[in-house]
């Protein structure tokens, strides 16, 4: 039997930590994949397939080196969003993505994780000046990679939606 190991760093931005997701997130994660918001990130979603979720990310780490975080308050440890590294089969390259849950938006916690995973990407995995697939229409996620100062870089598509392709700064990292 193959076992793999592989470990997934804790990252601090702030008031809230990126970290490893557990299946004890899967309340958390099924609440917001079953809304309308989860639409750009592939939802609406069933609980069992947010348990498949949360494998594919461990999964993605354990092939990759890297992957996606969960966003926790620090305080409390609860789940408020997700936001790290993608680059799964389709992808043109690594991909940083974010989400913030119900209840988590306006209060800078995307920003605050994306800027501290981009920079641990850039120091930790050599992943510096990655893009972001960002949908047409998601205008806060566009607002946020203007925000960390990405640029729109080209139109493309990814798993055959129309996407926008923004580029991030170099980090000077790796």
């Amino acid at each position: 039997m193959t076992r793999f190991a592989f470990d997934i760093p804790t990252v601090d931005a702030g008031d809230v930590i990126l970290r490893a997701p557990r299946e004890s997130d899967l309340d958390a994660l099924a609440g917001f994949m079953a809304s309308d918001r989860s639409h750009f990130v592939g939802g609406p979603a069933t609980r069992p397939d947010c348990w498949g979720i949360i494998a594919r990310i461990l999964g993605h780490w354990a092939l990759r080196g890297y992957g996606y975080w969960y966003i926790a308050e620090k305080d409390t440890d609860r789940p408020i969003g997700g936001c790290g590294f993608i680059n799964r089969e389709g992808w043109d390259e690594p991909e940083l993505g974010w989400q913030v849950w119900d209840g988590a938006e306006g209060r800078g916690i995307a920003f605050a994780a994306a800027t501290a995973a981009r920079d641990h990407g850039a120091r930790h995995f050599g992943l510096d000046g990655v893009i972001s697939y960002i949908a047409p229409t998601n205008t806060r996620s566009i607002r946020l990679a203007e925000r960390l100062g990405a640029s729109f870089e080209r139109a493309g598509e990814l798993l055959g939606h129309q996407c926008h392709v923004y580029r991030h700064p170099k980090q000077g990292g790796a």
